[in-house]
């Protein structure tokens, strides 16, 4: 989770923007798509951040890889370039998602089981725990953890749930041990 100011700034305004456009949908999945193109280009962040490439040409190429994305989506990423704040482009594609989830009522979770969830439990998973962080549902990340034994650890932003056998028994040894 994204603890910069900077990177809190410059989604608020993209979250405005596009909100007062009525495009958070389209802003959403433009910036899907630029940390998934991030995450499988590590060297287009290095070059977009190097101080001896011109910001013209940063610019420029900003225009070109990202020209179906909104308006608003290449108007931040050139900004971000221009006051040499290329750097913060993940922290602001959280921060925008985390915006963008909490206003439509939901929030993502990672839940951590011992076995991959069917869409059943899932659905269920999301029922109970949103009513618990004041969400109308969760989109669940499902995690694989071998060494929870049984249960499920759940995590919602800074919130941890957790009714694994593994806490369960850390939380036993510890009452134990007072």
């Amino acid at each position: 989770m994204s603890q910069s100011t900077v990177a809190k700034r410059y989604a608020q305004a993209l979250f405005e923007a596009a909100n007062e456009s009525k495009l958070l949908t389209e802003v959403g999945q433009d910036l899907a798509e630029l940390s998934k193109v991030l995450a499988d280009t590590p060297e287009l962040l290095t070059l977009l951040s190097a101080p001896k490439v011109s910001v013209e040409r940063k610019k420029q190429f900003i225009g070109e890889i990202f020209a179906g994305a909104q308006p608003v989506v290449i108007n931040v990423l050139q900004l971000l370039v221009e006051r040499k704040r290329f750097n913060e482009v993940v922290n602001v594609v959280e921060e925008f998602d985390r915006l963008s989830a909490d206003s439509q009522g939901f929030a993502r979770a990672t839940v951590f089981s011992t076995r991959p969830l069917s869409e059943e439990e899932r659905t269920e998973i999301s029922a109970a725990f949103a009513k618990r962080v004041n969400k109308n549902s969760l989109a669940i990340d499902n995690v694989i953890d071998e060494s929870l034994i049984g249960g499920i650890r759940v995590q919602i932003g800074n919130d941890i749930f957790d009714s694994s056998v593994k806490g369960k028994l850390a939380r036993l040894q510890k009452a134990l041990t007072r």
